[in-house]
């Protein structure tokens, strides 16, 4: 969800998960290997109000230790495009995928990887997971906890700004950005100084209404072993929802003291997981 913040706040520690194509952000060596055969290549699918530099500190340490990396942008218009992009995406990587999503971006996941065999293993950190049916506004809805309103029955969430678009067809969109003075409280902690909170505010990627509403399809997380990432200061999505996604799915799960953008915040747990998911396989 965020840019790559300073090395000085990286060190210091590391959306609602709800962009338009997809890039490789980096390439580690591609000879590298494991005893098992070659190592799989990483993609990495943010989240809402955010980009992939969140990521940065996680794609450092993989490419350290001799994985392949890219870092998908998502165009964040709706969960069925999102999905059948990064799907059409997958399509053109050879050899096992370990495929990780953040916040919205664990919805995508869950549709994208469908049918797709190279893809060994899902990591999902502090992310939907959702089931056949589910949206992401349910999911945070069912369980307390998430700071995103204090008003339930408010149009628009407390946390966000509602911007009306007109799409290329004509019709109307709403672009929902989270509003500066939510935005510490709704991703980060207090690791993070005050002008980069700022500045990952500013440089935020906007989701769709649509995307936070649409159901999703059958998962993947049905036929594809998953790992989870608790964030357990998450004020996005409780942590209590993000442990009933996890045990649902079967995942192997571990909690973490991070708040919502743990990649960021705490890159080094969740290059971990990530790194057990692919030597699991």
């Amino acid at each position: 969800m965020l840019r790559r913040v300073t090395a000085r706040t990286a060190a210091g520690a590391a959306g609602l998960a709800l962009v338009a194509g997809l890039a490789p952000l980096a390439m580690a060596d591609p000879a590298q290997h494991n005893p098992s055969g070659p190592k799989p290549t990483v993609v990495l699918v943010h989240g809402a109000w955010s980009d992939s530099s969140s990521w940065g500190g996680v794609i450092k340490r993989l490419h350290r230790d001799g994985y392949r990396v890219n870092a998908a942008a998502l165009p964040l218009r709706g969960l069925s495009s999102d999905a059948a992009y990064v799907s059409d995406y997958l399509k053109s990587i050879p050899g096992p995928i370990v495929l990780v999503g953040h916040s919205y971006g664990g919805s995508v996941i869950t549709n994208a990887a469908r049918g797709n065999t190279n893809v060994k293993a899902l990591v999902y950190v502090a992310a939907f997971a959702p089931d056949k049916g589910e949206t992401s506004n349910e999911l945070v809805a069912k369980f307390p906890g998430t700071h995103i309103t204090d008003d339930p029955d408010a149009p628009v969430p407390t946390a966000l700004n509602a911007v009306p678009f007109t799409q290329a067809d004509g019709t109307q969109g709403i672009d929902l950005y989270l509003k500066p003075d939510h935005y510490r409280d709704m991703f980060l902690n207090d690791s993070v100084s005050n002008s980069d909170v700022a500045a990952l505010s500013a440089e935020q990627r906007p989701v769709t209404a649509q995307a936070t509403n649409e159901a999703s399809g059958e998962p993947a997380w049905k036929s594809i072993p998953s790992w989870y990432l608790v964030a357990k200061n998450d004020h996005t999505i409780p942590a209590a929802a993000e442990k009933f996604m996890a045990k649902r799915a079967h995942a192997h799960t571990v909690e973490v003291d991070a708040p919502h953008v743990a990649a960021l915040t705490n890159p080094g747990a969740v290059t971990g997981l990530v790194e057990q998911a692919a030597q699991a396989r």
